[in-house]
């Protein structure tokens, strides 16, 4: 059982309940999971993740890009809930990640810590961002990224996250060392459990549902 398995496990059998707007969960508060490149693709093969449709997603993000249109154009559907428009949604801040990577490129100072923030407080949102933080650090010449979510979709949204941030990492000149998540919640969904079940004894071809 790979590790994003595993933390599925995890949340199916230690997890508690809760309601809220979008549903009922099985949730657990302050976990951590920590992927080495190794861990990355026992991942990618054991787990059908749609890597053509997030990679032009996180391509659209680093533009800015925040019509639906847009999206839908490259068979992305996953938005269509949004309305028309992504509003202080992902193409709000990882629309500074190039300039970003740009610069850990250039400087590649072990001493410095850089950071994308993503999710202002207060500020008008039709779906604001469950990833909250990307911090870049560099040790002995290798690349450790860090990211904290304060709320993931263990089904769903946490496949996408893992994947983005492992694309996020080839942009940079480095190898890669680590790649740790840091969740605030982490949940599944109680209309996916069962389905989330059958992940786990093998089944393919799982579709969850998405909660909006």
């Amino acid at each position: 059982m790979n590790k994003y398995h595993t933390i599925l496990e995890k949340i199916l059998s230690e997890g508690k309940h809760q309601s809220n707007r979008k549903g009922n969960i099985r949730y657990l508060l302050n976990q951590c999971l920590t992927l080495t490149p190794s861990d990355l693709l026992e991942i990618f093969e054991e787990h059908g993740i749609a890597r053509k449709k997030l990679k032009d997603e996180l391509r659209l993000f680093m533009q800015g890009e925040r019509n639906i249109e847009r999206y839908r154009e490259v068979g992305i559907a996953w938005w269509d809930y949004c309305g028309h428009t992504l509003v202080n949604s992902y193409p709000t801040y990882m629309e500074r990640l190039p300039p970003l990577i740009a610069r850990i490129n250039r400087e590649k100072r072990n001493s410095k810590n850089y950071v994308l923030h993503l999710g202002e407080t207060g500020a008008e949102t039709n779906q604001a961002p469950c990833l909250s933080l990307v911090q870049f650090q560099i040790e002995d010449g290798e690349l450790v990224l860090s990211a904290y979510q304060r709320s993931s979709d263990a089904n769903l949204g946490l496949p996408a996250d893992i994947y983005h941030l492992y694309q996020i990492s080839r942009l940079i000149d480095l190898p890669l060392k680590s790649v740790t998540l840091n969740f605030g919640n982490i949940h599944l969904y109680e209309n996916n459990i069962e389905k989330t079940r059958k992940l786990l004894s093998g089944e393919e071809n799982i579709r969850f549902e998405l909660n909006t």
